[in-house]
């Protein structure tokens, strides 16, 4: 069992960053694949970026892609998304997700699958103003 909880939104220029954190608690977090999905108003709920355990595979959605950067820190349960360049359409509620590793032939299709993650936090908004 893992227990996410988000922190770091709020609001902010376009064009300005943001540092999101997803604070792991229970143990064997290096043994978890972990997800950021947003939800904008009135949108589905959509694939951010993923990273594996070791840290050093990671996916992002082609919006996100050089402009938002996933880290994790294993040894101190947590799991950063750094989001540069923000835009008005990266307005959204952030939410992190966490899935057992597991080898996948498809990797990417499955970590930016939200149905593949059964542990998810409470979410922080993030918005830019324009």
């Amino acid at each position: 069992q893992v227990r996410l909880v988000e922190s770091g939104g709020g609001l902010v220029q376009a064009g300005g960053s943001l540092r999101l954190s997803c604070a792991a608690s229970g143990r064997s977090f290096s043994s978890y694949d972990v997800g950021w999905f947003r939800q904008a108003p009135g949108k589905e709920r959509e694939f951010v970026a993923a990273i594996r355990p070791s840290g050093y595979n990671t996916y992002y959605a082609d919006s996100v892609k050089g402009r938002f950067t996933i880290s994790r820190d294993n040894a101190k349960n947590t799991v950063y998304l750094q989001m540069n360049s923000l835009k008005a359409e990266d307005t959204a509620v952030y939410y992190c997700a966490a899935r057992t590793y597991t080898s996948v032939v498809f990797t990417k299709v499955v970590l930016s699958t939200e149905k593949t993650y059964p542990y998810w936090g409470q979410g922080t908004q993030v918005t830019v103003s324009s």
